[in-house]
């Protein structure tokens, strides 16, 4: 036999309520229409769920068995309402997002962190790539957005680029390196020590040649390379090498007072860190709203950054 569970839900409010009248009342209905579908239930299943001619009502022992299963249908109903609710509203759910690995170690994961402690039922699948492969992953929807750094005319048709951090290097070195007590700076200083360079097919590779070279050092000596940004802070950390990494990982460190970076001006890239989508992509709440709040975190950043900048006496061409 089948029981419509609406029908379960009018017993346990007269139950719970102690009669048909405050059981109307607490569902929003009328008197006369709960009445009635109480007497359809009855008729259906062929006995009273009420002892007749009590008053207040007392439900009989089939009465009872009903109403608890009445409030169970009301509190799944409740949780799914809740449900619905949470992930509208971006706190359910689930997104999938990758990005360059530097930025993702060094500055994204944290604000993952941030937006997971408001939105704990949020799932957050972080993966990694560069430019080329996560254009690739997002055209086949195995991603919700990417976070890397690029050129705005490489922009591919078809994909969306919100710019979130101008593109900014630094040479970092460990905090208390010989190299950032010194009040000035030459080429002369630079020149006996180590580099670190990244994965030699990341941007920042290139990011490293270049800064180098615009501040005249054409022959210099790397230590380590190819690891993860968690093993370059650590050889940097144990040892006097140098490095090129982007502005925000360094400024981050720096409140852990294990990296800075030296006062000299160097080239940077053309690109920008930004969001990228594909135009038509349609995320969902929670997506949609991780998006808003990295690039929320993300102005707030720069703008902590760029009044670093104005209190650094920058050396260099």
């Amino acid at each position: 036999m089948k029981i419509d569970p609406r029908h379960l839900e009018i017993v346990a409010a007269i139950v719970d309520e102690g009669g048909l009248t405050e059981g109307a009342q607490a569902l929003g209905k009328s008197q006369p229409s709960v009445s009635r579908s109480l007497a359809q239930l009855e008729s259906r299943i062929g006995t009273p769920l009420f002892h007749p001619g009590r008053r207040p009502l007392q439900p009989t022992e089939l009465g009872h068995a009903l109403a608890e299963q009445g409030r169970r249908v009301r509190d799944a109903d409740d949780i799914a309402a809740s449900l619905v609710t949470r992930y509208l509203s971006g706190h359910a759910g689930s997104v999938r997002v990758a990005g360059t690995p530097v930025f993702m170690d060094g500055v994204i994961t944290a604000m993952l962190a941030e937006f997971q402690k408001e939105a704990r039922d949020v799932h957050v699948h972080q993966s990694y790539g560069y430019a080329d492969e996560l254009i690739q992953r997002l055209n086949a929807d195995a991603l919700d957005f990417a976070v890397c750094p690029l050129r705005r005319d490489a922009v591919p048709d078809g994909f969306s680029f919100q710019a979130i951090l101008p593109g900014l290097n630094v040479i970092a070195c460990r905090a208390g390196h010989p190299l950032a007590r010194k009040r000035a700076l030459s080429l002369s200083d630079i020149a006996p020590y180590s580099w670190i360079a990244p994965p030699p097919d990341s941007p920042l590779f290139q990011d490293l040649k270049r800064a180098v070279s615009s501040i005249g050092v054409d022959d210099f000596r790397i230590s380590f390379s190819g690891g993860s940004l968690a093993s370059v802070i650590s050889v940097l950390t144990e040892s006097d090498s140098l490095t090129v990494l982007p502005y925000a990982v360094v400024f981050l460190q720096r409140h852990k007072n294990t990296l800075t970076e030296l006062p000299l001006k160097i080239s940077h890239p053309e690109r920008e860190l930004g969001i990228l989508t594909t135009s038509d992509a349609t995320n969902t709440p929670a997506a949609t709203r991780l998006k808003s709040f990295v690039a929320n975190r993300f102005q707030g950043l720069a703008s902590r950054i760029l009044q670093h900048q104005r209190n650094v006496t920058w050396r260099g061409g």
